[in-house]
């Protein structure tokens, strides 16, 4: 299948589970974030889940980064540069919803991108190889971009992945892991 065709599959899966139905499988998805081999590292870059789109619920991984005390770096969305800015999340940062829903840090303590070591992805699909699907604008391409190579790019689904996705482009980059309620894949 293509992007748009995974898109369109995986919204409309999405939309068929119930909020019970995303705290419990966020919640294990969590638990199996854990299993990870990720925890010597500092910086953790987190999305914020967009409840509208009925993504992976963030927070219970936040608890758990933050309970290890790691630095936990959260965005917000350029969407006529397509860039992102990092902030380190503290407890005075506060948050706006934009006009696409997403929660964002009004300002605060800006992160270099080249500080951060983990990075938790967001996607709609994935296929065995580590590709993913994600809204189509390549915020986070362009964003992992100008992270260290090293840096762990994780996603995170309630799904397993695809055989393949069929259009991937030079400028996408892959996963390393992706998490989902049962299982964590590898691709490296």
């Amino acid at each position: 299948m293509n992007k748009k065709e995974l898109r369109a599959k995986y919204k409309a899966l999405r939309q068929e589970l119930s909020q019970d139905e995303i705290d419990d499988k966020s919640l294990a998805i969590a638990n199996r974030m854990l299993q990870l081999d990720v925890w010597e590292k500092t910086y953790f870059h987190l999305f914020l889940t967009i409840e509208e789109q009925k993504e992976v619920e963030t927070e219970f991984i936040l608890q758990i980064v933050a309970g290890k005390d790691k630095e936990i770096v959260v965005a917000k969305s350029n969407f006529e540069t397509l860039e992102m800015t990092n902030y380190l999340l503290t407890d005075n940062t506060k948050f706006q919803k934009n006009e696409y829903n997403i929660y964002e840090p009004v300002d605060g303590i800006e992160v270099p991108n080249t500080k951060i070591q983990v990075v938790l992805v967001p996607l709609l699909a994935y296929d065995k190889f580590g590709n993913r699907v994600g809204y189509g604008k390549g915020f986070y391409d362009t964003f992992l971009s100008k992270c260290p190579e090293d840096v762990i790019k994780i996603g995170l689904s309630f799904f397993d992945p695809e055989e393949t996705i069929d259009d991937i482009s030079p400028t996408d980059i892959r996963l390393d892991y992706c998490v989902t309620p049962t299982t964590n894949y590898s691709f490296l």
